[in-house]
C-alpha cells in the first residue's frame, strides 16, 4: 500500500513537472521571440517614425497601459476559479462563472472606449505637445481603443486556456501574433506610411489573434458555454471576493512600472520619454526573462499551502530566491556594468541619456526578481493581503518621489523614483513576512536563499572591468562580452556558490526533466 501510494505521488509530481516544463519553456519561446524582434524593430521604428512620434507612440503606450486593471483584477483571479472548478469537475458552475464574468468584461469594454475617446479628445490638455501631435495622438488613442475594449471581453478565453494549464497554446499563439506583427510594422513604414497607419495595421492582427484564442479556448474546454442567462450574482461576489486584491496589486504594479513616462511627458517632453523608453525596454526585458519561474510555481504555492507542509514552502521559499537571483543577477548586473556600449551600440550616441536610466532600472528589476518568490509565496500561503498593501504603498511613494524629483535630476530622479521604494518594500517587508511564513530566521533566510547567488556577482564584476574597455561598439561585440560575463557568473555560482549535495541535486532534476523534454523550473518544488 505504502508502494504504491508512493509511486502514485512520483507519478503526480512527474506528470505536474512535465506541464510545467512545457508551459514554461513556450513561454520563454514566446519572451525571447519577443525580445529579438523588440531589438531589431525599436531601432528601425525611431530612424522611421523619428524621436519625437516615437516618444508619441510610447506615450499614447503608457496611457493606455492603465486601462488593463479597469477589468477590477477578474482576469487575474479567474484563473484561479476555472482551476479549482475544473478540478472538481463541476462544469456547471465554471461556465456559470464564466458566462458571468464574460457579461461583467462587456461591460468593462464599453467603459473602455468611452474613457480612451475621453482621453483622445483632450490629449492636447495634458501633455506638451504641437497640434500635430495632438491630431496623431488623437487617432492613435481612438485606434488603440478598439484593441483594448475587444481585448476585454476575448479575456474570458484566455483565462479558460490558462486555467486549464494550457499556457503552450496561448504562448505559441502569441509567439506567431509577434512575428506578424512585426513584419506588418517593418512593411507599413517601408512603403512610408506613418504613425497612425502603422498602428491601424498592427491593430486588425491583434484583433484576428483574440480570435485564435477564443478557438483554443473551446479546444481544450469543449463543453465551455457562455450564455447570458447563466449570469449570477453569487458567482459575481464569489469571484470579486479575491479579485479585490489582485485589483490591488496590478494597480499598485502599473503605478510602479508604467507611471513613469507619464511624468516624464508631463514635465519633461516626448523626446525625454523615448530617451527613456530605450532603458525601460532592456530593463522590462530582463524582467520577463528571469522572472517565468515565480509566476509558474504560484499554483504549487498553493497546493503545498493547503496540505500544510511547511516543509515544502520552506524549499520553495529558499530555492526559489536563490535561483531568481542566480537567473537576474548576471543579466541585470552585466546590463548595469555594460549599459554605455550596449546603448551606442543598439540606438547610438544620441541615446547616451538612457544609460544611467538603464543602470538604475536594471537594479531595480534584481531586487524584484530576487524578492518575487516571497510575493508569491505570501500571496499563494495566505498572505496576500500584505502583498497588495505594500504594493500600494511602494506605487503611491514612487508616484510621489518621482514628481518631487524629476525637475531638479531629471529622468535619473524618476528611477530613483522606482529604485527607492521597491527596495524599501521588498527587503524590509516582504521577504522578511516571507521567512516568517516559512518559519525561518532572517540570518538563516539570507544566508541560504540571498548569499550564494549574490557574491559570484562581484567576481563577474571583476571581470567585466578587466574586460569591458576592448569591446568595440557593435552590438554583436557587447552581446558577446554579456555573454561571457554571465558564464563566469554561472561558473563561480555552481561550482563555489552551491554545495555538491546541491549541485548534484539540481543536475538530477535537470537530467529528470530533459528526459521528459522538460525545463527545469518545477524542480524547486521539491528542495535540494
Amino acid at each position: 500500500m505504502k508502494a504504491a501510494a508512493t509511486a502514485s505521488a512520483t507519478k503526480d509530481i512527474g506528470a505536474e513537472t512535465f506541464t510545467l516544463a512545457r508551459n514554461v519553456s513556450t513561454r520563454y519561446m514566446a519572451i525571447t521571440v519577443e525580445a529579438l524582434l523588440g531589438f531589431v524593430v525599436l531601432p528601425y521604428n525611431v530612424a522611421h517614425l523619428g524621436t519625437s512620434a516615437y516618444g508619441l507612440w510610447m506615450l499614447t503606450g503608457s496611457i493606455t497601459a492603465y486601462f488593463s486593471v479597469l477589468d477590477l483584477g477578474y482576469s487575474g483571479a479567474l484563473v484561479k476559479f476555472v482551476a479549482q472548478y475544473r478540478a472538481r469537475h463541476d462544469y456547471q458552475s465554471l461556465n456559470e462563472i464564466l458566462s458571468t464574468i464574460f457579461c461583467i468584461f462587456a461591460c468593462f469594454s464599453a467603459v473602455i472606449y468611452v474613457i480612451a475617446v475621453c482621453i483622445a479628445f483632450n490629449i492636447g490638455r495634458f501633455f506638451h505637445l504641437d497640434p500635430e501631435q495632438v491630431r496623431v495622438g488623437r487617432d492613435v488613442l481612438l485606434i488603440t481603443g478598439v484593441t483594448l475594449a475587444t481585448g476585454s471581453c476575448f479575456a474570458v478565453f484566455g483565462a479558460v486556456i490558462n486555467g486549464f494549464q494550457r499556457y503552450d497554446l496561448n504562448n505559441v499563439v502569441g509567439t506567431i501574433s509577434s512575428v506578424v506583427t512585426a513584419a506588418v510594422n517593418v512593411a507599413v513604414l517601408a512603403a512610408g506610411y506613418g504613425l497612425v497607419e502603422l498602428v491601424a495595421a498592427t491593430t486588425v492582427v491583434r484583433l484576428l489573434t483574440y480570435g485564435v484564442y477564443r478557438a483554443n479556448a473551446y479546444r481544450v474546454f469543449p463543453d465551455l458555454h457562455i450564455r447570458i442567462s447563466s449570469f449570477r450574482l453569487v458567482r459575481l461576489r464569489e469571484v470579486t471576493g479575491f479579485s479585490i486584491y489582485i485589483l490591488l496589486i496590478d494597480w499598485a504594479n502599473k503605478l510602479n512600472y508604467s507611471v513613469d513616462a507619464i511624468v516624464i511627458g508631463v514635465f519633461l517632453s516626448t523626446s525625454a520619454v523615448a530617451i527613456w523608453t530605450v532603458g525601460q525596454r532592456l530593463a522590462e526585458v530582463t524582467q520577463r526573462l528571469t522572472n517565468q519561474l515565480n509566476d509558474v510555481l504560484f499554483p504549487t504555492v498553493v497546493d503545498h499551502d493547503s496540505a500544510a507542509r511547511l516543509d515544502r514552502l520552506q524549499a520553495i521559499f529558499i530555492q526559489g530566491t536563490r535561483l531568481s537571483l542566480a537567473t537576474v543577477v548576471p543579466m541585470g548586473g552585466g546590463l548595469i556594468l555594460m549599459a554605455d556600449w550596449l546603448v551606442r551600440a543598439w540606438v547610438g550616441p544620441g541615446f547616451s541619456g538612457s544609460v544611467i536610466v538603464l543602470q538604475l532600472l536594471a537594479l531595480t528589476v534584481i531586487v524584484r526578481v530576487g524578492n518575487a518568490t516571497a510575493g508569491t509565496l505570501l500571496k499563494g500561503a495566505g498572505k496576500h493581503r500584505l502583498v497588495a498593501f505594500t504594493n500600494v504603498g511602494a506605487a503611491i511613494v514612487n508616484l510621489a518621489l518621482s514628481i518631487a524629483i524629476v525637475k531638479p535630476l531629471g529622468l535619473p530622479g524618476v528611477a530613483l523614483g522606482t529604485l527607492v521604494p521597491v527596495c524599501f518594500a521588498s527587503s524590509v517587508i516582504l521577504f522578511p513576512a516571507g521567512c516568517r511564513r516559512v518559519r525561518l530566521t532572517l540570518a538563516r533566510g539570507f544566508a541560504e536563499a540571498v548569499w550564494p547567488a549574490l557574491w559570484p556577482a562581484a567576481v563577474m564584476t571583476g571581470f567585466v572591468l578587466a574586460t569591458r574597455d576592448f569591446v568595440p561598439t557593435h552590438l554583436f561585440a557587447v552581446a558577446v562580452e554579456l555573454v561571457l560575463a554571465a558564464a563566469v557568473y554561472t561558473v563561480v555560482f555552481v561550482f563555489f556558490g552551491l554545495n555538491a549535495q546541491q549541485r548534484r541535486t539540481y543536475l538530477a532534476r535537470v537530467l529528470e526533466m530533459v528526459q521528459r523534454r522538460g525545463a527545469p523550473a518545477a524542480a524547486i518544488a521539491e528542495g535540494a
